[in-house]
């Protein structure tokens, strides 16, 4: 079988893979998606109870629309805002199901390299068909050969730790018991029990540090959560960019969700410890969990510990190809600068495609959430243009492929995230001072619709 009559691999059956196989099917090339997971979209289905910040029309992909279309599937209304279930049940099991045999479950990607060549070869290397090393989850394993592969894993699976220093903070290990890395369903009565009446740290300054924050405010004000608190650690400070965009956000649901938490700290339900890098959780002799910082700071004890501090790629398995990664973001290098948290002002992405995703390997793409390694803000609808992009270009039609066919919106917040820990003000501006020490209370409530609104949506559309 020559190179060009076999598969685009595509590894990871969620939102991006699953378009990246209808994009590729459209352009009339085969693609075999292997998901690790017993079903499509398993990242998607564990966030299951957060409700999306996107809406239905930004959420499904316009091609696999088409794909969709001749097996009855009825598209939700546009206007809606899905949780993760709903996102599933409603397009991403439907859409699996519609491309069939070319999605595979249980098989995880072990490695990728090229055929009879590791990462030192260069002679005939591009000549050879990749080879995708397969677990099977009965154990065995299969070697697959590919055209091209299309690495869209996501990041969910590798959290952030406590650590102020990107490393697990010491003694996190040993109150896994105690930690968590999720946004808790609050609803889910075993969650709940852990959080109802008791004190929760939650580390983060994100989407996902809002939506905790949100969900535990509405646990203390429901009729079994007396005594529930949040004690919200922030490595940086409290300025007017820390809940996000606000009325500004051009994806409204985005900003209601950072008004939610403003609201949690403003009402009492949680208080907000700043400028703290966690170096160690200690066990206290009852058994809960105290933070100790960098700077010898201890606070009080907790219950419970959220970890919400962001996701990393997993490039373990793709060791033996060769690729050309950013530095600090762990991001194709070409598209680093366009989301470096560090620089990158007001939450605009130009729209990016086939040449930003390239690699030294030719053939290969990291896509969606893996393509921006340590970055946040990704939005599915960027996903759904990486592939479109990236679909035309192994098909060969350049001129689509550069083409753009999207405006992202703008979240509304300027300055890089990365520049709120400068030592000095950044310039021109007082939202990047350095961090002040200390537990703070927000002194101005929010307008109180949007404050009180717990079930504002959630989360963000990218899921992993």
């Amino acid at each position: 079988m020559s190179a060009q009559q076999l598969p685009v691999v595509v590894i990871g059956a969620g939102p991006i893979g699953l378009a990246a196989a209808a994009h590729l099917t459209g352009r009339g090339l085969e693609p075999l998606v292997l998901e690790a997971g017993p079903a499509a979209a398993a990242a998607v289905r564990e966030w299951s109870h957060i409700r999306l910040f996107s809406t239905w029309g930004e959420v499904v992909d316009p091609v696999a629309e088409k794909l969709l279309a001749p097996t009855g599937w009825i598209r939700p209304d546009a206007g809606a805002y899905p949780c993760g279930g709903d996102w599933v049940d409603g397009y991403l099991q439907p859409l699996a199901d519609a491309l069939g045999e070319r999605v595979r479950y249980g098989a995880t990607v072990t490695g990728v390299s090229r055929a009879g060549r590791d990462r030192v070869v260069d002679a005939g290397r591009e000549d050879q068909p990749f080879a995708v090393h397969v677990r099977h989850a009965d154990g065995r394993e299969e070697r697959i050969p590919a055209r091209a592969v299309i690495d869209a894993s996501g990041t969910w699976a590798t959290p952030g730790p406590a650590g102020g220093n990107g490393l697990p903070a010491l003694g996190e290990k040993a109150a896994a018991d105690r930690t968590t890395y999720r946004v808790p369903d609050v609803e889910d009565p075993a969650v709940r029990a852990r959080h109802a009446g008791k004190r929760t740290a939650v580390i983060g300054s994100g989407a996902s540090a809002f939506t905790a924050l949100a969900a535990l405010a509405g646990l203390a004000e429901a009729e079994d959560g007396a005594g529930t608190k949040a004690l919200w650690v922030l490595r940086r400070g409290i300025t007017d960019s820390t809940f996000g965009g606000g009325e500004a956000d051009r994806l409204p649901a985005r900003g209601a969700l950072g008004l939610a938490a403003r609201a949690a700290v403003e009402k009492g339900h949680a208080d907000a410890v700043t400028g703290f890098r966690t170096e160690a959780i200690e066990r206290a002799g009852d058994g809960r969990l105290v933070l100790v910082g960098e700077d010898g700071r201890r606070l009080d004890a907790v219950d419970e510990v959220i970890v919400l501090t962001g996701f990393r790629p997993d490039l373990s398995f793709l060791s033996e190809v060769r690729l050309q990664l950013d530095e600090r973001l762990q991001a194709p290098v070409a598209l680093a600068p366009l989301i470096d948290p560090n620089v990158h002002s007001c939450g605009t992405v130009y729209p990016h495609g086939h040449r930003e995703l390239s690699h030294p390997e030719p053939g290969i793409h990291l896509v969606g959430m893996k393509s921006y390694g340590r970055a946040p803000t990704f939005l599915a609808m960027t996903g759904y243009e990486q592939v479109r992009s990236v679909a035309a270009a192994l098909a060969g039609d350049l001129e689509a492929a550069d083409r753009v066919e999207l405006t992202l919106p703008e979240t509304g917040v300027c300055g890089g995230a990365g520049l709120f820990d400068a030592p000095e003000p950044a310039e021109g501006g007082g939202c990047c001072a350095a961090p002040a020490a200390g537990t703070v209370r927000i002194g101005t409530a929010p307008d109180a619709a949007a404050a009180a609104d717990r079930e504002a949506p959630a989360g963000g559309c990218c899921g992993a």
